[in-house]
């Protein structure tokens, strides 16, 4: 990573870690679970060659950035403002967004609070999702997929830690990242087990060498995977948190990529959606929709040169 500038910030109350590169008009990008910036490493060496100021923070709770004890630490609100104080800290009024996964949703979070800050988004892999003022994101998720869906295992502090403590931080990093199985991940209870990646072979996929796994790993080692969880967590308080927005449509000029097996893609109804008109609808300045063919749910590293050029494609134009 020649070249990459790292250096702990100030934001919101917590110590924030942050890799850039370049200079220019500032690209964010916002990682997701179970990552880091390190996720960005590709395209942060393309934006920055190209004209722009990378920059990919390490978010709550994660790698190099303080992780805060207490579950309720970790709202939408707490995201966004970590956000909204590093774009401040930055001194410029507007950035180019990039995110994907967790990083995604605090996206979709940041447009509807803050629209004036983002000067066009790019997401991968997690639509916009209105929010149901009738129903609870994790009963609607149970009434969906039942109690073994992911999200649902996640929700109980300590007990997914020490599950996953009993198969080693390397074999979870290995088994999420490498995993090309559609349809909403599934965890059965009791144990991490197979995971969510049934089919994991020894080997590693081209995209992701032992060198990149290796840096995932002593990361989390040190960190554990609580603060990451804590997000998961939060997903009922979220709702609460947002009735002041329900209803409220995202009007930041948007480009969706997802890849065509994405476990988020494939999940029920979330097709429908995107290319029905639901998305349209939501996000009015939706401008591109783009289905990777053969690529998985970590496009942004399996297809990254791909993903690096879609990006500067879309926002050189603003």
């Amino acid at each position: 990573m020649e070249g990459v500038a790292h250096r702990t910030v100030e934001v919101n109350g917590i110590k924030m870690h942050i890799a850039e590169k370049g200079e220019g008009p500032v690209v964010l990008f916002l990682h997701g679970f179970p990552e880091l910036w390190y996720s960005w490493r590709h395209q942060i060496l393309t934006l920055s060659s190209r004209g722009y100021h990378a920059i990919a923070p390490d978010l709550r709770g994660y790698g190099d950035t303080e992780a805060p004890a207490s579950v309720s630490s970790y709202t939408c609100l707490h995201i966004v403002g970590d956000i909204v104080a590093l774009i401040d800290l930055l001194g410029v009024d507007q950035v180019f967004l990039v995110a994907h996964d967790w990083g995604a949703i605090i996206g979709w979070y940041l447009c509807m609070f803050r629209p004036h800050r983002v000067k066009a988004y790019v997401c991968l892999s997690v639509p916009f999702r209105h929010r149901n003022p009738k129903v609870k994101p994790l009963d609607a998720m149970r009434a969906l997929y039942g109690d073994d869906y992911y999200v649902c295992r996640f929700q109980k502090p300590d007990e997914m830690e020490a599950q996953m403590a009993e198969v080693g931080t390397e074999y979870v990093l290995k088994n999420i990242l490498t995993t090309r199985k559609p349809g909403p991940p599934m965890l059965p209870k009791g144990k991490y087990g197979s995971g969510l990646n049934p089919d994991m072979t020894d080997s590693l996929p081209s995209w992701l060498s032992e060198d990149d796994l290796a840096y995932y790993v002593s990361k989390y080692e040190k960190t554990g995977f609580t603060g990451p969880l804590n997000y998961y967590r939060n997903a009922n308080s979220n709702w609460e948190l947002t009735v002041p927005w329900s209803g409220v449509k995202v009007e930041v000029p948007v480009k969706f990529i997802t890849g065509e097996l994405d476990m988020v893609y494939t999940s029920l109804n979330i097709k429908e959606y995107i290319h029905g008109g639901g998305f349209k609808q939501d996000v009015p300045n939706l401008e591109e929709v783009i289905v990777q063919k053969d690529v998985a749910h970590f496009n942004n590293q399996e297809a990254a040169e791909e993903i690096s050029n879609y990006i500067y494609e879309f926002i050189k134009k603003f």
